[in-house]
């Protein structure tokens, strides 16, 4: 019987086109990024009213230390500045913060800030908002498999959960949608073991300019999708 879905529980969304978005108005790179922030609190928000309870935002990739050194110099203090300053909002949204990727590469001062901000939104009650930070899906999978194989588990132990146990997204579900902006449709190493089911939406739309109508109208077009998981 196929499965006839609501509110999607889990949303992953890929947040490009800010450079391009900031280039249009002949503005510096910069602006668009932290045009893009503003877009990002607005999506925690909808995404609340709409009964999601996850949500996980592609932020900052493996690749992105391809870009050159001011731009991702900027985009970490960026980083650093978001989650502080903005911290009070997430908490008036009973937004609960993760992380997921490898935080070992960052300045002391940005991990002890994404820590500090899991600690105190821990007890909150709203939706769960994940950044993904310095992730690549395939760096991913092969983390879980080092991992595994350092523990020399039997091989009956090795089930789809026992893996997905080893992978940075832990407890996170497996996202229903994965929402991409800019017109761009790949998943650019974005969660490649957890989409497997996923519903994949692709906007034209930039993301600074990704608005509540099309959010809703993703999510009720998803409403309408059967969900078949490969029966």
């Amino acid at each position: 019987m196929n499965e006839a879905p609501s509110a999607p529980s889990c949303v992953g969304i890929i947040m490009d086109g800010n450079r391009r978005w900031a280039k249009a108005r002949g503005l510096p790179a910069f602006e668009g990024h932290r045009a893009g922030g503003e877009t990002l609190k607005s999506v925690v928000r909808w995404a609340k009213d709409a009964g999601v309870e996850h949500i996980i935002f592609y932020t900052f990739s493996t690749e992105n230390w391809n870009r050159s050194e001011e731009e991702v110099s900027y985009l970490l203090n960026l980083i650093e500045e978001f989650i502080g300053t903005e911290l009070e909002h997430f908490n008036a949204e009973g937004g609960v913060l993760h992380y997921v990727g490898d935080l070992s590469r960052f300045s002391e001062k940005l991990q002890r800030t994404l820590k500090d901000s899991e600690i105190k939104t821990a007890r909150n009650f709203g939706p769960h908002v994940y950044f993904a930070l310095n992730y690549g899906g395939r760096q991913e999978i092969l983390s879980a498999v080092r991992n595994i194989v350092s523990k020399n588990p039997q091989e009956g132990d090795i089930t789809d959960a026992y893996f997905a146990a080893h992978l940075q997204t832990g407890t996170m579900p497996d996202p229903d949608i994965i929402i991409r902006t800019s017109g761009e449709k790949r998943l650019s190493g974005f969660l490649p073991w957890q989409s497997v089911y996923s519903e994949l939406f692709f906007s034209d739309t930039l993301w600074p300019d990704f608005t509540k109508e099309e959010f809703d109208s993703i999510l009720a077009e998803f409403a309408t999708r059967e969900r078949r998981r490969g029966k």
